[in-house]
């Protein structure tokens, strides 16, 4: 097994930021790199929906909430043992939330998915845009570097992760990590976007964590 740890720069998810709203103006966004390409050596393993997920939490003064979003498919490419390329897609329209209960749980869900009459923009609009992706760009040391695609928008990302790579199976377990939702001018309810908030606000970070099996192709 080969340990690999790699850090947030700017979300990943990870799909990943859950707070948006109707203003989505982003960032100045970071230089975005070329994904990387395979070997034509390289092992393929597609990503098994099933067995994959991506957990998420967000916070505002008064409440903590998390759930999970799924990845609809993926295929990452491993030689002797090393990552070369990779892509995942997500789901935003399987977004859960694991916190709350009946009717609660239906508003909030319906809520960050664009389903509540009047909010579409509030949040991510899966109406619109239905998936995000991650592409990976590379591997600096022990740093994994991807651009990830919200919205339309794209910034570069680095996670923290454990690989484990056989010729049946490859296994990507990162560590719980942050990413700033703002980035990708999700912006709801955000107090560096809006001064006037007081305590009514969401936090800009929020934590995610994704575990990714892939098998050989």
């Amino acid at each position: 097994m080969k340990l690999i740890t790699v850090k947030i720069t700017t979300i990943a998810f990870l799909a990943f930021g859950l707070f948006s709203c109707n203003n989505n103006e982003s960032k100045t966004a970071e230089p975005i790199e070329a994904a990387a390409e395979a070997s034509e050596s390289a092992t393929s393993y597609q990503v098994d929906p099933s067995a994959s997920t991506i957990k998420w939490e967000g916070k505002k003064p008064t409440a903590t909430h998390f759930g999970t979003v799924s990845l609809a498919s993926g295929t990452i490419s491993a030689n002797n043992g090393e990552i070369e390329a990779g892509n995942f897609t997500i789901d935003m329209t399987t977004i859960t939330v694991e916190d709350l209960e009946g009717d609660d749980r239906a508003y909030l869900e319906s809520h960050l998915k664009g389903l509540t009459e009047g909010k579409e923009g509030d949040f991510f609009d899966t109406t619109k845009y239905p998936t995000a992706t991650f592409e990976l760009t590379g591997i600096d040391g022990d740093m994994v570097k991807g651009n990830l695609t919200i919205k339309d928008q794209t910034n570069p990302v680095e996670f923290p992760a454990k690989i484990s790579v056989t010729d049946d199976q490859l296994v990507i377990e990162s560590a719980e990590f942050e990413l700033d939702r703002t980035d990708w001018g999700i912006n709801f309810m955000s107090r560096s976007i809006f001064t006037d908030l007081g305590d009514k606000f969401v936090n800009d970070t929020m934590k995610i964590a994704v575990h990714i099996v892939a098998k050989n192709a």
